[in-house]
């Protein structure tokens, strides 16, 4: 089946850890969006096994491992997660220029390397706290620009930084971004957000919803909603 018009860019977190609940919603997501994605409470939990039924929804599967070490580890992970046959798989760039060229030559044609830049749970105190000069803004370019020279196909960041990074990296290199939600979501534990089509209208490729529509008391209604301002913002 399709995905849902309108919600060919929104990729839904399978953030559980009971797997009746997994599966519950690979089959009720998978055929009407445009990818799942697979963290990492439940690859720790269930495995490769994850992404097979994920994909066996018929949606890409986004594979979100952050992967952080040494080049040789990394390079490894990225070639067996690529084997699963997952459309998009996360690395950190914190991990630096020779861990993200590792993860390059390994990850093949098939499988969209994504460098993650900032947590969108961190804001500018925290980043002091931690040694990093200098603003989120200024690291997420940095980092962006860093992932773009390595040969990643795009960065994960906060919707905050859409518009500086689309001005200066542009398709096909992608922006994907999570934080995002919808009128009326709590935010949880996400601090730098914004609405599905105020994304869109700041250059994201994909958008990443998680807790908004799985935790939601009609998810099809959410996803109804999503399809309808997605659509409007694509005019």
């Amino acid at each position: 089946m399709a995905s849902t018009a309108g919600l060919e860019r929104l990729v839904v977190a399978l953030d559980t850890g009971d797997w009746d609940t997994f599966r519950a919603w690979c089959r009720r997501f998978g055929p009407r969006v445009g990818g799942l994605k697979v963290g990492l409470e439940a690859y720790v939990r269930f495995g490769p096994a994850a992404v097979a039924e994920a994909r066996g929804s018929g949606a890409e599967v986004f594979l979100d491992l952050k992967l952080h070490d040494i080049p040789n580890t990394v390079a490894g992970a990225v070639a067996a997660a690529a084997g699963h046959g997952v459309r998009w798989l996360t690395v950190h760039a914190g991990g630096g220029r020779s861990m993200l060229e590792a993860a390059v030559d390994a990850a093949g044609r098939e499988t969209t390397l994504l460098a993650v830049t900032v947590l969108t749970h961190l804001e500018d105190g925290e980043l002091r706290e931690l040694g990093w000069d200098g603003s989120i803004a200024t690291r997420v370019r940095t980092w962006a620009h860093l992932a773009q020279a390595t040969g990643c196909g795009g960065v994960v960041c906060s919707p905050h930084e859409l518009p500086t990074l689309r001005t200066k990296f542009p398709s096909p290199f992608q922006l994907v971004t999570p934080g995002i939600r919808p009128a009326g979501s709590d935010l949880d534990d996400q601090r730098r957000v914004a609405s599905p089509a105020a994304a869109l209208a700041a250059g994201a490729d994909l958008l990443v919803v998680g807790r908004p529509i799985t935790r939601a008391a009609d998810p099809d209604a959410v996803l109804e909603a999503l399809a309808t301002e997605l659509s409007a913002a694509d005019d």
